[in-house]
């Protein structure tokens, strides 16, 4: 009689078509611990793999996905811009609300554990608004019950995006010139790779540590 194989990791992530969740999504795809993906996604996915399963969702009405959601683990790379917003109210409902509905939808289902990209100098209680909203989507994310919730802050992320931003193409540029002035306690707002995000991502997809923990990226 054969070893009984141990059963892979299912994961639902938010945010494929992203910057960090397009290479989350390749290297869940890739690992052969995750067993299963489910995508849900605001428009339909090019790609397609037999461990891959999108549904396109409208993230106004996302309760209505309730019976998508067979996961131990979820991933929200959700987030938007200003520019692409359009206003405050609207970048807030994308980087507070759906994250935390995607939160509360996930821990309803049993999802074991809620990996989040958030951003370095996340404060519910900062004067910038961009730091107190995604300071916000924290504080109510790790109020929920999951076994454990991992909070990424991440600065500046590098990488090719499909969509033109241009204060943060320019920031891009200046980067070398910050990061020569990002050493000892600001070394954490170094700028970062896109995929040295997504790899931590997986990487605590697979992990077994609980509780609430926060991730700098010091490059």
């Amino acid at each position: 009689m054969g070893l009984r194989q141990r059963p892979g990791i299912r994961v639902l992530l938010a945010g494929a078509t992203g910057l960090v969740g397009g290479h989350c999504l390749k290297k869940l795809l890739a690992d052969q611990d995750i067993d299963h993906i489910t995508v849900l996604s605001r428009r339909p996915l090019e790609q397609t793999h037999p461990k891959l399963g999108v549904r396109v969702v409208d993230f106004e009405h996302l309760r209505e996905q309730a019976g998508s959601i067979e996961a131990d683990v979820a991933l929200c790379c959700l987030g938007t811009t200003y520019r692409a917003s359009g206003s405050p109210e609207a970048f807030a409902k994308v980087d507070h609300i759906y994250v935390v509905e995607l939160a509360k939808l996930a821990a309803t289902r049993g999802v074991a554990r809620f990996v989040l990209v958030s951003s370095v100098g996340a404060d519910p209680s900062s004067p910038v608004f961009y730091n107190r909203v995604k300071g916000r989507a924290e504080t109510d994310v790790s109020e929920l019950v999951f076994e454990a919730v991992h909070l990424l802050r991440p600065a500046l992320l590098l990488g090719e995006r499909s969509e033109p931003r241009p204060l943060e193409d320019w920031n891009k540029l200046m980067a070398p010139f910050w990061s020569m002035f990002a050493w000892g306690p600001f070394s954490a707002y170094r700028p970062v790779p896109a995929e040295t995000v997504a790899a931590k991502m997986v990487e605590l997809a697979k992990s077994s540590s609980q509780g609430i923990q926060i991730h700098h990226f010091k490059t």
